[in-house]
C-alpha cells in the first residue's frame, strides 16, 4: 500500500560504482538463483518469491526461503504475500474496464456517485473527477491522513467522510501527492454502478477470469489461508514476526494478497493487451487508459548515471530507463514490500514479493533483471543498496541510543507527570487519552487504533521519548505545549512509513 519506490534516490545519484563487464545473456539462467539466495541471507529476508515473464511465457517462477522465521516451511510459487500498493493497478483497471463498458467515465465528477464526498477545499471537492483520485492529484501531501486511515477501525465510509478534514498541503491539481484514501474513494464508486462491492467485482471480473484462484482481496482473509507467509520487521535490530495489518477500510488502495503464480497471470494478461489465449478478459482500451501519463512525479536517478522522468498514470508509475518505457509499482504494508514491473514493448514482466518490510531487494533485484535483459553492465545493486541501508540503520540506531541514554539518566519533566494526563483531540484523527504509568512514564491510547498504545518516558522539559507497541509506527519524540503553567496540547508524529505529517492534539480535559 505504501509508496516505497526510490527510497535510495539521493544515495544512488551520488554513488559511483565500478561496473563489472560480464556475459549478461546468461545471468537469468545461470546466476539469478545464487544471486537471490545470497541476497536473502545478506538482507535477512525470511522468504521471497520471484517471477519473470517474457514473450507471453513464464521464464522463471520460484519461491525462496521460508514463510515464517524459525519455522522450516518453505515458500513456493503459490504462497501468499500481501502486495500492498500493487493493489492500486487492480482498482484503476477495474474502473477503466467500467469506462470501456460505458458504465461510467473516468472524467465523471466523484460527487455524481458519492454525493457525500467533500474536501477541505470546497471547490476541489466539487470539481474532483475519478481520474484525479487514481493519479494522486487532490493536493494532499504523500501519505497525508494515513495515520488516521491506515490499520484503524474506521470503515470505508468513515474514511471518506474524514477526508473533508484533511488540510491539503498543495492547491488542487498543482502537485502530485500519494493519497491512499483517494484510491479507497475510487473503489467505492464501483458498487454504485455494478451493485457489487470492490472485492466482489475484482473476484468476478479479474481474479476468476484470469485464473487467480488463490488471490485474496481482503486482509481479513489472509490469516485464514493455509499457504501464506507471515510478515516481519526489525525491532531493535532483531528480525521479528509481527501481526498482519488490517487495512480493509482502505482496501482498494492496498489490501490484496497474492502469489507469484497468480500474479504471473495478471502480468501476462496486461502484456498481451488483456487477452488470455483468445479470450479478451480485460478490454485493451482499459489497459491503455491506465498507462496514459496524468501527473509529474519528478526525476529519477539510477546507478548507471541516468536521470530520467517519472510520471504517474492510473495506478502505475511510468518511467524511462535506458531508452525503455517502464510501467511499474511498488507496494508496502506491515511486514511486506513488493514490486511489479512491465516493459510493454519488450513483453517483459517482473514480479518480486518479500515478507519483511526492512529490505530494498525488491527494488535492487528489479534493476538487476532489467539490466540483464537490456544487456547493460552488471552493477550488483543488492550490495550497493545494502551498504546504504546498513549505514542509514546505524545512524538511526545511534540517534535512538542517545534518546534512550537520556531517558536512563532519569531527567524530570518540567511539570508533575499527572499534569500531562487527560484527553486530547485532533479534528481529523479524533481522541487520544494519556494516563499515568510507572514513575514519570505515561501511556497513550488511541481512539481508532484500539490494539495499539504508546509508552512515553521523560527527556526533560516537556519532551517525551515515545515507543509504540506496534513497531511499524516507529519511535519518536513528542513535545507538549504549555501555556501559563498548564499543558495545552501535544504533537504526535509516527514513522514516515505511515505518514510524514505530524498531528497536533489539543488537551480538552
Amino acid at each position: 500500500m505504501k509508496k516505497i519506490t526510490l527510497i535510495f534516490l539521493s544515495f544512488i545519484i551520488g554513488f559511483n560504482v565500478k561496473a563489472q563487464q560480464i556475459d549478461r545473456s546468461k545471468f537469468i539462467t545461470d546466476s539469478l538463483d545464487n544471486y537471490i539466495n545470497r541476497a536473502l541471507t545478506n538482507w535477512r529476508i525470511p522468504g521471497a518469491a520471484v517471477c519473470i515473464v517474457k514473450d507471453n511465457k513464464v521464464v522463471m517462477m520460484k519461491g525462496y526461503g521460508i514463510k515464517e522465521l524459525g519455522i522450516q516451511n518453505k515458500v513456493d510459487e503459490n504462497t501468499l504475500f500481501m502486495i500492498g500498493s500493487n493493489t492500486k493497478a487492480f482498482t484503476a483497471t477495474a474502473l477503466a474496464m467500467l469506462q470501456a463498458e460505458g458504465k461510467l467515465s473516468l472524467d465523471d465528477k466523484v460527487t455524481k456517485y458519492l454525493p457525500e464526498f467533500k474536501l477541505d477545499n470546497k471547490l476541489a471537492g466539487e470539481q474532483a473527477i475519478i481520474r484525479d483520485l487514481l493519479c494522486h492529484r487532490l493536493g494532499f501531501q504523500t501519505f497525508q491522513g494515513d495515520f488516521t486511515f491506515y490499520n484503524t477501525d474506521l470503515t470505508r465510509q468513515q474514511i471518506i467522510e474524514k477526508m473533508a478534514k484533511v488540510k491539503a498541503v498543495y492547491p488542487f491539481r498543482t502537485k502530485w501527492g500519494y493519497t491512499n484514501s483517494a484510491f479507497l474513494t475510487a473503489g467505492q464508486i464501483i458498487p454504485k454502478v455494478t451493485d457489487q462491492t470492490w472485492e466482489q467485482y475484482l473476484k468476478l471480473h479479474i481474479f476468476a477470469p484470469l485464473g487467480m484462484g488463490n488471490t485474496l482481496a481482503l486482509t481479513a482473509d489472509m490469516p485464514k489461508s493455509i499457504n501464506r507467509t507471515v510478515p516481519h520487521t526489525l525491532v531493535n535490530g532483531r528480525l521479528t514476526a509481527i501481526p498482519y495489518c488490517n487495512i480493509d477500510g482502505l482496501a482498494p488502495a492496498g489490501s490484496i494478497s497474492s502469489s507469484v503464480n497468480d500474479m504471473s497471470k495478471w502480468v501476462l494478461a496486461l502484456l498481451n493487451n488483456g487477452k488470455v489465449g483468445t479470450r479478451q478478459v480485460i478490454p485493451a482500451e482499459a489497459i491503455s487508459a491506465t498507462r496514459e501519463p496524468q501527473d509529474i512525479v519528478g526525476s529519477v536517478g539510477h546507478l548507471n548515471g541516468e536521470t530520467n522522468y517519472e510520471l504517474y498514470g492510473l495506478g502505475w508509475f511510468l518511467q524511462d530507463y535506458s531508452g525503455h518505457r517502464l510501467v511499474m509499482h511498488d507496494g508496502g504494508v506491515n511486514g511486506y514490500v513488493s514490486s511489479v514491473t512491465l516493459v510493454p514493448k519488450e513483453h517483459l514482466g517482473i514480479i518480486i514479493l518479500t515478507n519483511t518490510d526492512q529490505n530494498a531487494l525488491y527494488e535492487a533485484l528489479r534493476w538487476e533483471i532489467l539490466d540483464a535483459y537490456f544487456k547493460l553492465k552488471y552493477r550488483n545493486y543488492s550490495d550497493t543498496y545494502l551498504s546504504y541501508f546498513k549505514a542509514n540503520a546505524n545512524n538511526e540506531m545511534q540517534a535512538d541510543k542517545k534518546l534512550r541514554d537520556t531517558v536512563a539518566s532519569n531527567p524530570q519533566p518540567a511539570l508533575p507527570s499527572g499534569m500531562y494526563t487527560g484527553k486530547y483531540i485532533n479534528d481529523l484523527y479524533g481522541n487520544l487519552t494519556i494516563t499515568q504509568g510507572e514513575q514519570n512514564d505515561l501511556e497513550i491510547r488511541f481512539e481508532h487504533h484500539p490494539r495499539m498504545f504508546a509508552k512515553l518516558q521523560p527527556l526533560g522539559g516537556n519532551r517525551f521519548y515515545v515507543t509504540f507497541s506496534d513497531p511499524v509506527y516507529g519511535k519518536a519524540v513528542f513535545p507538549f505545549t504549555v501555556q501559563n503553567g498548564k499543558v495545552t496540547g501535544v504533537r504526535v508524529k509516527v514513522a514516515d512509513f505511515v505518514e510524514y505529517t505530524p498531528y497536533d492534539f489539543k488537551k480538552v480535559q
